[in-house]
Parts: structure tokens; sequence; C-alpha cells
């Protein structure tokens, strides 16, 4: 369990600091892609509450927001504490265990994609989870891959890697002169692979603001996960899937090739990867009514609501 702190989201403050507001925790899954974007989009709507990553100071936070970290849920639960239970991507393996029933669960689920079967009971889907900042830089430049790893068997992780990711990167420096990799776990694959590319940059998504990333860059490749693709949709930004890996996300990859028809990153060869056809995607494609960003605020909100009047 750990606190995040992206540098899109204000500072958080030292426990027992001066800074007001009640202290909230915060945690997530460092190594699951979806979990890191989810938290610190929502952490840049707490406003003056004070955030930590500890459970174990006296006295305890008042509330907690924890991304699909089900133990953290149930031992701060144990401890009192009420928590914003956050699903924020595709259910993990089959048997997994649901959040306990005492928590607030949020399902982050865009409006324009069903889910794929009835949430748990008492579970609320929330909308787009999207960054704060929607604009971006007018000089943009070179290429971003964010890639998701978690929970991908080793072999096709490796296999991937070391063939289909050397080719992308290598392609996205000739093309658009540089090439950053944004990786949620793998992270020793991931740079083995990409050994012989020394101008490619590869960094830990736990330990950098992804959504910045973007913001300057021109090209972005992305693994089917609900984070980049709601970084898109709220930026109106052209986006090239990756080819899915693992289950989870062959599955998202299915289920959203049935409402948009977003290309594929899978032929390095293709100039439309490098250069899109058009600049802002098919976002325009959705039904207005269902194409909402707002799914961060309301997390917030609910957290906001604990830490300031506690069940």
């Amino acid at each position: 369990m750990a606190l995040l702190n992206p540098a899109g989201a204000a500072p958080a403050a030292p426990d027992g600091g001066a800074s007001p507001g009640p202290r909230v925790l915060l945690s997530a899954h460092e190594d699951r892609l979806d979990s890191v974007l989810a938290l610190g989009r929502v952490a840049a709507h707490l406003g003056d509450l004070r955030r930590t990553g500890r459970h174990d100071v006296e006295p305890p936070p008042v509330a907690a927001l924890v991304c699909d970290d089900v133990a953290a849920t149930g031992r701060l639960l144990e401890l009192g504490v009420p928590v914003v239970h956050l699903e924020s991507g595709p259910p993990g393996p089959p048997g997994g265990e649901a959040p306990p029933g005492r928590a607030l669960v949020r399902v982050h689920r865009p409006g324009w994609l069903p889910l794929p079967g009835p949430p748990a009971r008492g579970a609320r889907p929330t909308g787009v989870i999207a960054p704060r900042r929607t604009g971006r830089s007018r000089s943009r430049s070179g290429a971003l891959l964010m890639l998701s790893l978690w929970h991908v068997p080793e072999a096709e992780a490796g296999a991937f890697a070391s063939g289909a990711l050397r080719e992308l990167a290598a392609a996205a420096l000739h093309r658009t002169g540089s090439c950053t990799v944004v990786a949620d776990t793998g992270l020793g694959l991931v740079r083995s692979a990409l050994a012989e590319q020394p101008d490619v940059r590869v960094l830990r998504a736990a330990e950098t603001d992804a959504d910045a990333l973007h913001a300057d860059a021109a090209v972005f490749l992305a693994s089917p996960v609900l984070g980049a693709l709601a970084l898109a949709q709220a930026r109106r930004a052209p986006l090239a899937l990756l080819p899915p890996l693992g289950a989870a996300q062959r599955a998202l990859a299915g289920q959203v090739g049935e409402v948009l028809p977003l290309p594929s990153a899978g032929d390095p060869e293709d100039p439309g990867l490098w250069e899109p056809a058009a600049p802002a995607g098919p976002w325009h494609l959705l039904d207005p009514a269902l194409d909402d960003l707002r799914g961060a605020q309301r997390v917030a909100r609910t957290l906001r609501q604990l830490a300031l009047a506690p069940l």
C-alpha cells in the first residue's frame, strides 16, 4: 500500500503539518497502470484535504481512497477507517477477492462502454476518470508508449518486449525523433529488451506523471486499458492500441472495438501510425449523453463527504 503523488496533483502535506483540512489516506496498486492513473486523477480534485500513505499513525486518517487493493481496504475497515474502494479497470483473474461490503465501491467505466456484467452489489459505475488538465502542448513532439504488463503471463510479456515493442520503439525514434515508454511492471524486462536503443526513455508509471507526458507527445500508443482510453478521450487525441496482452486486455479490446474504430499499433511500418489522418481521433462518434468525463470529480466528492462527515 503506497501513497502516490503525481506531479499533476497538489503536494501532500506532511503528517501533522499545518495544512488545513482532515487527513485522508490514498493507496493504489503501484504495479497496475489503471490504478496509478486513477489515483492521481482523483487526488487532483481533493483540494485542501491532507494526504498520507501511512495507516499506522495516530490519529488515523478520517477516510481513505483505495484503488483496487482489496487487502488494504479490508485492513483499513478493520481499523475503523471508512473507505472509498475504486475499481480502476477490468477485473483481474477469476476468483479474485471482492471488496468488503462496508466499503463504498466505485467502478471506473465509460458510459459508452457497457459493463461486461452487472456490478457487484452496492458498486456504482462512476464514468470516465479523466485527467484534470485536458489541454495539450502546441509544440508536441515524440512518441509516448504507455504499456501495461499487469497480470500478463511472463512468456507473453517477454515475447512482446523482445519483438513488437522493440520494433515500435525503433520506428518511433526514426519517425518522431524521440520515444518514451511508461510501464507499470516488468521494468527489467522492458529495459533489457530496449537496451540496444539507449535513446528510448523507460519510466515506471508509479514514479512519473504519465498524463503530463501525454500532453507533450505527438503520438500516443497504449495498451488497451481504461486509464489510457480515458486520457485520449478527455483530450480528443488520437490513440493507437498496442497489441493486447493477457486475458483482461484482450477482452477490453474486443469490447472497445465494437464501439470505436481505434487503429492498431501492430505494424510499425504503417506511416499512418506516426502521422494520424484524424488528428482528433474517433471520439466525435460518441453519443454526447454518454461522453461523461466527471468520474474523478465524483470519486473525490465521495471521499470528501466521508472525510468531512464520516459515516
